[in-house]
């Protein structure tokens, strides 16, 4: 049986930290950022971890065990 391919859509938009967790981009942030205060725009930009089922999904996606 041959190998299972890396989906390179989601190993561009998830990253693996060094204990496995998944790590993802914050949305809300590419417009209408006029209304949104400056404390919320902050916190939008750093990356978020990835919970939940969709967490396994993922690790399928990226070729993980």
């Amino acid at each position: 049986m041959s190998k299972q391919k890396t989906h390179k859509g989601a190993a561009k938009r998830f990253k693996i930290t060094k204990s496995g967790k998944l790590m993802h981009r914050s949305h809300y942030l590419r417009h209408l950022r006029s209304g949104k205060g400056r404390k919320r725009v902050r916190s939008l930009k750093q990356m978020k971890t990835v919970t939940g089922t969709i967490e396994k999904k993922i690790k399928k996606l990226l070729a993980l065990r």
